[in-house]
């Protein structure tokens, strides 16, 4: 079948359409208010009641010109009008053949086209056929899954033989897009317009099917809900007649908006909805019930998204800390190196670093000040004594009483994920039957870990990686190896002597006027009074004890003052013994006189450096060694090798070769009570050894440390600083080191090194051509 074109054009008023497409055969209203399509309709009634419609390309034209509609349409003839209020006219057309515009005749008063018509032949051929029955078969389908044709439509299209008028019922049923429909009827050739029915029809079909997918998807969405609800409402009538409170689906379903509007991580939200699922399903005096209701109170009151901002103003940070703290150079210089870094690279995390110092130099109230000046929230826990595993990972639900760790408990307190927390005396950590605080910590306490710490109790992943963390600890050797390895260990020494006095004038005597309610005019220290408080009245490495004794000056002035004794008062060195009592230390202890079998060492205890007179004495006997002072096995070795060195060169010292057949020596380190260990005081002993075996006096204004060997070498040992700050407060003028510490002498401050003599020694024989005098007559 085909379709030719008639041989004359024909001349039709034109009427664009808004929003439909007119095929051939096809009946449809149309409602015309625009005054030049009435025109047309007019003109149209006036001639043989036929017209040409055509599409417009844009709806919203309101007086279309020929380029804004199609060329093709359709010749209709007009069967009815009807005159409706408000001067609208509804018109019904029937469709007769394609047409197409030739030749514009006229504009005004309405558009007058001249049109070349198509008919379409009766012929027919097996493609065509094929073609046909194709298309029912589709239009057949599309009409079971669309429901929206009616049932005579599929019948009369199915009874029809003409190909042409086949495919333009189809199109005119079909819910197909303008633009598509424009295209069939622009199709004049019938199997080409058959093809892309069939094309179009198998389009539709796989959205009507997807269509069809999602609406079923939905539609078991809502019934899923519905039949929830309906369950809950039941359920509550249920509870109701039984007598149990209505408020508990009201508190799964509370709980439940909870939970969404915390924005917790994806595996805690679906584990926090499933132990909500368990609490509705238990039976409220359930002692299970109070568990689940515990741990969903935790889960929702941790901080998982929230986060405090950092201050990362270098200059404001470094004024917070030199405001609160006196020195400490190499801390603060610590935390201005991270601030710097925290502003190029916006995901560090968190460094954790361990502050190792003597009791009082501040470890504690530093870590308070890098909080504050870094504007984040701190939380200290204090380590001494836990000796429980769970105390650090918590207890599993299972036990009663169950809680998270201390960890956990924390970040709650803190209410944010990057917080300061200060672990504080953690070489205080002890261990038993209930595991090993220590071992626990490894995890909290590495950056490559801590991005997952799994609480026992809250059993899900924590992110600690932008907490802070800081510890503390007198001695490093108490912190197992695995946890220090993990920190980043910055070591605070005690305070030289113009440390303290600084630190007094600045910060505590300020402290304890207001807490004494005393102001700065009735009570006055001088500066004299507070070095004579810290040379005779405290022997420490930090302040502690100095603010103890100012704060025991504040209470006697206080309670003068409130008894009208006096107005005010000024405290100086001469009258501090009126406040203070007699002084308890003497300051200068090295500047007695020289002695013999008497040697000043110098150790590193918990309270900083300190020194050490040890005594040897020489008595008749048969060669016995006695060491006494609470020695730990170091250091007896110590003791023990400096004399076999001191027999092995007993000729060259002007010994007896039989000394240690006829005398019996006995060593001594004062201060008997307090265990000591370790090797550095084995110069010491072998000077005073030497000292009593020769008679020749050790100076009195030298101090000494050092581990010995048998062949009378001088190794290197640690405390170099704290050593020093001792010899210095207890008056020595010279200083014996071993050679391969003159590295740490960097450490010690100008002021100190100034007043002292270094000797950087290699060999025992270097230390006694120092120490020793000529021998006494």
């Amino acid at each position: 079948m085909t379709t030719k074109k008639k041989s004359t054009l024909r001349e039709l008023a034109l009427l664009p359409l808004r929003g439909v497409a007119v095929f051939p055969y096809m009946v449809i209203h149309l409602d015309v208010g625009r005054e030049r399509s009435i025109s047309a309709i007019d003109a149209a009634m006036a001639e043989e009641r036929e017209l040409f419609l055509t599409m417009q390309k844009d709806a919203q034209t309101d007086e279309p010109d020929m380029d804004d509609i199609y060329q093709f349409g359709t010749v209709a003839e007009i069967k009815q009008l009807l005159k409706l209020p408000g001067g609208t006219i509804r018109v019904l057309v029937e469709g007769l053949r394609r047409a197409k515009i030739v030749n514009l005749k006229s504009a005004d008063p309405y558009m007058r086209v001249e049109v070349e018509e198509y008919t379409e032949s009766a012929s027919k051929d097996m493609e065509l056929e094929a073609l046909m029955r194709t298309l029912v078969g589709q239009f057949e389908q599309y009409a079971k899954v669309s429901k929206k044709i009616p049932p005579e439509a599929i019948v009369s299209v199915v009874t029809l033989e003409e190909p042409g008028r086949m495919a333009d019922e189809i199109a005119a049923h079909l819910s197909l897009k303008l633009t598509a429909k424009q295209d069939v009827l622009e199709a004049v050739n019938v199997k080409e317009r058959l093809e892309l029915l069939c094309r179009l029809l198998a389009n539709e079909m796989e959205i009507l099917e997807l269509e069809r997918k999602i609406n079923a998807r939905v539609r078991k969405q809502m019934e899923k809900t519905q039949k929830e609800y309906y369950l809950r409402e039941q359920l509550k009538a249920i509870q109701k007649e039984l007598g149990e409170k209505e408020d508990r689906i009201s508190e799964a379903e509370e709980l439940r908006e909870k939970v969404d509007k915390a924005k917790l991580p994806k595996e805690v939200r679906e584990k926090a909805l499933k132990e909500i699922d368990r609490l509705e399903k238990m039976p409220p005096q359930a002692a299970e019930a109070a568990v689940v209701r515990t741990y969903l109170d935790w889960i929702l009151a941790l901080p998982w998204n929230k986060q405090t901002k950092d201050r990362l103003d270098i200059e404001a940070a470094e004024k917070i800390l030199n405001d609160e703290h006196y020195g400490l150079k190499e801390v603060k210089d610590r935390i201005l190196e991270f601030l710097a870094v925290r502003q190029l690279a916006k995901k560090m995390k968190g460094p954790i670093l361990c502050f190792v110092g003597p009791p009082g130099v501040g470890k504690t109230s530093l870590a308070k000040s890098i909080a504050n000046a870094l504007e984040r929230k701190f939380v200290r826990m204090s380590f001494g004594g836990v000796r429980d595993e769970a105390e650090i990972r918590g207890h599993r639900r299972t036990y009663v009483g169950a809680m998270p760790g201390r960890i956990i408990q924390s970040l709650k307190q803190a209410g944010t994920k990057n917080p300061v927390i200060l672990l504080d005396e953690i070489d205080k950590l002890g261990a038993d039957f209930r595991g090993d605080p220590a071992s626990a910590l490894l995890e909290v306490l590495d950056p490559e870990q801590n991005n997952t710490f799994s609480d026992h109790y809250i059993e899900s992943p924590f992110d600690l990686s932008k907490v802070m963390f800081i510890t503390t600890a007198n001695v490093q050797y108490n912190i197992p190896r695995p946890l220090l390895d993990r920190m980043e260990v910055i070591y605070l020494p005690g305070y030289t002597e113009e440390e303290k006095l600084q630190i007094a004038l600045r910060h505590l005597l300020p402290k304890q006027l207001a807490e004494h309610g005393l102001s700065k005019e009735q009570l006055v220290v001088s500066e004299n009074a507070i070095r004579k408080i810290i040379r005779e009245y405290t022997k420490e490495a930090g302040v502690r004890n100095l603010e103890r004794e100012i704060a025991s000056i504040c209470r006697k002035v206080a309670k003068e003052i409130v008894a009208k004794k006096i107005e005010k008062a000024k405290v100086s060195a001469q009258n501090v013994e009126k406040y203070l009592g007699i002084p308890r230390f003497h300051y200068g202890v090295a500047e007695k006189k020289d002695e013999v079998g008497v040697a000043l060492g110098l150790a590193v205890t918990e309270v900083g450096g300190d020194t050490l007179a040890i005594e040897v004495t020489i008595m008749k006997g048969k060669g016995k060694l006695t060491l006494t002072g609470k020695l730990g096995d170091v250091m007896k070795e110590s003791a023990y090798a400096g004399f076999s060195y001191i027999r092995s060169r007993s000729s060259e010292f002007g010994i007896s070769d039989d000394f240690y057949e006829k005398y019996d020596i006995h060593i001594h380190v004062p201060e008997g009570a307090i265990p000591k260990d370790g090797p550095s005081a084995g110069i010491t002993m072998a000077t005073a050894l030497t000292s009593a075996l020769t008679n020749r006096p050790v100076r009195k204004d030298v101090a000494m440390t050092g581990e010995i060997t048998l062949r009378g070498r001088v190794l290197p040992v640690g405390g170099i600083k704290e050593k020093v700050l001792a010899a210095h407060r207890a008056g020595a003028k010279t200083i014996i080191l071993p050679k391969e510490n003159e590295k740490n002498l960097e450490e010690i401050p100008v002021n100190v090194k100034r007043k002292l003599k270094f000797i950087l020694a290699e060999h025992l024989d270097e230390v006694l051509e120092v120490a020793l005098l000529e021998e006494q007559k």
